[in-house]
């Protein structure tokens, strides 16, 4: 069945002999079941990127108890869950000295007074997963990716490649007076890998490569592509 929005797995190395598709929608739960029964391990990392909260908690939620529960039916050796360090840092009660590690969470209702949704979803999410998976028996790893940058597999652009495009497209002639961590997108997935196959592995796992200000930022852009409008200030 010709699929466009799926054609660039199809066209990956090896996916003629070792790629299958199966339809699934993560508010339906028996198609969730017929997409993981017989697997060995799990990875759930779809999640909506979005500031609705309609649009975001509820996929992300459900979403994650269904995948969950459903591995725990198939008797998957292990779940591995890509969370988000918008479930890890959102909180204004934290010392600014203080070291940011696994044990740290975002506080709910400051994301909630600030709507953002991304990050209550995602804590929420993540909260679940915990506990369905410790209700259910299932053997859960999480990953929490800092923002994620690298090539990109389909043709569409993502939020997080946004967040650079915005600084070469004219779209913006200031940049903010913030940091932001980085992670490139191969050493998320090699992460995941890692945490699935290393049978010790356990809890949650911060991935992050820098911590860049925005001006640094820039500048980068600027040295590799001085002929876009970046803005420097």
């Amino acid at each position: 069945m010709h699929d466009a929005k799926n054609d660039h797995l199809r066209d990956l190395e090896g996916a003629k002999e070792r790629l299958t598709l199966c339809k699934a929608d993560l508010l339906d739960f028996e198609s969730l079941r017929e997409a993981i029964n017989g697997c060995d391990g799990v990875f759930h990392t779809a999640s909506p990127v979005t500031d609705d909260p309609e649009e975001m908690v509820e996929p992300a939620v459900n979403g994650t108890k269904n995948v969950i529960i459903a591995a725990a039916e198939a008797k998957a050796r292990r779940v591995v869950f890509t969370s988000s360090i918008g479930a890890v840092t959102m909180d204004p009660n934290r010392d600014p000295e203080t070291v940011v590690d696994e044990s740290c969470w975002s506080d709910l209702e400051f994301c909630k007074a600030t709507k953002n949704w991304y990050c209550y979803g995602k804590a929420v999410a993540e909260q679940a997963a915990w506990d369905v998976a410790k209700e259910k028996g299932v053997d859960l790893v999480v990953v929490n990716p800092v923002l994620v940058l690298g090539p990109l597999l389909q043709p569409s652009l993502n939020a997080s490649i946004i967040h650079i495009l915005k600084y070469l497209n004219g779209s913006t002639n200031t940049y903010t007076n913030s940091v932001q961590a980085y992670v490139h997108v191969e050493d998320v997935a090699r992460a995941h890998i890692l945490v699935y196959e290393t049978p010790s592995a356990s809890g949650r796992y911060l991935c992050a490569e820098s911590v860049l200000h925005r001006g640094d930022v820039v500048e980068i852009l600027a040295k590799f592509f001085p002929e876009y409008p970046i803005p420097l200030k």
